[in-house]
């Protein structure tokens, strides 16, 4: 005779798990009334689904950000659906996670995998059980932190999908709060020049290069079309060209001289670059780069439309204020 299930049993292992109602049924019929079976039951039926679904793509998800006194922090769970992402209980359990990860002041993701909730679960084995319970692959996927006083939060618009944190030197909370909304809103890489990763800078600079070079040539080869008789927007790609002849704006003389000339001119061209202007512009670029991506060099977006940067900004607050750090997580795609 199977075992029959109370409700009172019901609810309190709902209660310690946060699992569904069908679920807890069937993992205390099978556990026999043993609490500790029926949750690792539940606790291996999410992990067979989280293993059954480890090729999907989370691609939605709940970042939630939160201050106490010298400390702030922001968790991020992803989930594959905005409908499981928009879920209560799925929002409370990452509200569980981050509240317990700023009580323990928890410096690291691991560390934060390894906190015991109010439930008696770890923080890891809550979202493998909610996977079980929605079905979806989820992965507790992002934390960062900062440490000591004058820091502001910002959940961008209250949908838990963008957060940032920003800590300045002095107080001011709304100063504080306006390069939070800042942060999300311009995404800077760093906070100034210096704290841009050397590899980035490379990455930027060769960018910068290949892209002058391609530029010099391509306007070599305009020019030479132009001299020719030849409109280089009409040739400007081989489906313009067989397009363009199909309309009777090219003939076939001319499609096959542009063809000629476009090939010669490129060549010749990318035989002859001036190294030191090219060397020029990329710096230029790379320059742009660091004022449109280092924090304190960015336009300010939320002042009086005076152009200011954000440094020169928060100067016009107080002379002295400054930003010591940010943090910012997203699950959009930028």
């Amino acid at each position: 005779m199977a075992y029959k299930v109370s409700m009172d049993d019901i609810k309190k292992l709902r209660t310690m798990t946060g699992a569904g109602l069908a679920d807890v049924k069937k993992a205390l019929t099978e556990a026999e009334g043993d609490f500790d079976k029926a949750k690792d039951l539940l606790r291996e039926r999410g992990l067979a689904i989280a293993a059954k679904r480890s090729d999907r793509e989370t691609s939605n998800g709940c970042v939630l950000v939160k201050k106490v006194e010298g400390f702030a922090a922001m968790v991020a769970v992803k989930c594959e659906t905005d409908f499981v992402a928009n879920g209560a209980d799925f929002i409370a359990m990452v509200q569980t996670i981050l509240d317990a990860a700023v009580a323990a002041k928890a410096k690291t993701l691991d560390e934060v995998k390894e906190l015991v909730l109010p439930n008696g679960q770890k923080a890891q084995d809550a979202v493998t059980q909610r996977s079980g319970i929605t079905g979806e692959k989820m992965e507790l996927d992002g934390y960062n932190i900062l440490e000591g006083d004058n820091i502001e939060v910002y959940d961008h618009m209250g949908k838990h999908m963008l957060c940032t944190m920003v800590q300045t030197n002095k107080e001011n909370a709304d100063a504080g709060h306006k390069v939070a909304m800042q942060v999300a809103a311009m995404k800077p890489v760093a906070l100034n020049a210096e704290g841009v990763d050397q590899a980035i800078l490379d990455e930027e600079y060769k960018t910068a290069v290949e892209k002058t070079k391609l530029e010099q040539v391509e306007k070599y080869v305009d020019s030479v079309l132009k001299k020719a008789g030849i409109n280089p927007n009409l040739v400007d790609s081989e489906d313009h060209i067989e397009s363009n002849m199909a309309k009777g704006w090219l003939t076939q003389e001319q499609a096959d001289e542009a063809r000629k000339l476009k090939v010669q001119a490129a060549e010749e061209k990318a035989k002859n670059l001036p190294a030191q202007m090219i060397e020029n512009i990329a710096k230029g670029r790379v320059a742009k780069f660091l004022k449109e991506n280092c924090l304190v060099d960015q336009e300010f977006q939320f002042g009086d439309g005076d152009k200011a940067t954000v440094s020169q900004w928060l100067a016009q607050q107080d002379k002295e204020l400054k930003i010591v750090d940010f943090k910012r997580f997203t699950l959009v795609a930028e």
